[in-house]
């Protein structure tokens, strides 16, 4: 991975860290663009079908069953941002990112990512 795309990767947690600093803090809403909640569960669900549409781009050709759980994970998270609390639609984020995350290993275990790609991701 180039400079560019691990400055790019390190600026998309901004989001995540500042809406927990906000929630943290007391801090329910922000001018001009809502509830932090709302914000967060937003930003979430962008960046998990991100994460997993790319599982779908790399292996498209490879692999039916990681292109199909890459489907089947974004439909599941799309589903739990429509009808989930906040509680239980951050902890399901959680097992997301860390299911992506297995994901990931196993890819890089076959040799179809890159080290530095799998190293970015697991920090």
């Amino acid at each position: 991975m180039n400079k560019t795309n691990v400055s790019l990767m390190y600026a998309g947690t901004i989001p995540f860290v500042l809406c927990a600093l906000c929630l943290m803090t007391n801090i329910m809403q922000l001018p001009l663009l809502g509830l932090v909640e709302k914000i967060l569960s937003a930003y979430g669900l962008v960046i998990l079908s991100f994460l997993a549409g790319s599982h779908w781009g790399q292996n498209i050709n490879n692999t039916t069953f990681l292109s199909l759980l890459s489907n089947v994970i974004v439909i599941a998270i799309w589903l739990g941002f429509l009808t989930l609390g906040f509680k239980m639609l951050i902890t399901m984020f959680i097992a997301t990112f860390l299911t992506l995350l297995i994901i990931d290993n196993y890819l890089f275990r076959k040799g179809l990512i890159t080290y530095p790609y799998f190293y970015a991701r697991c920090l």
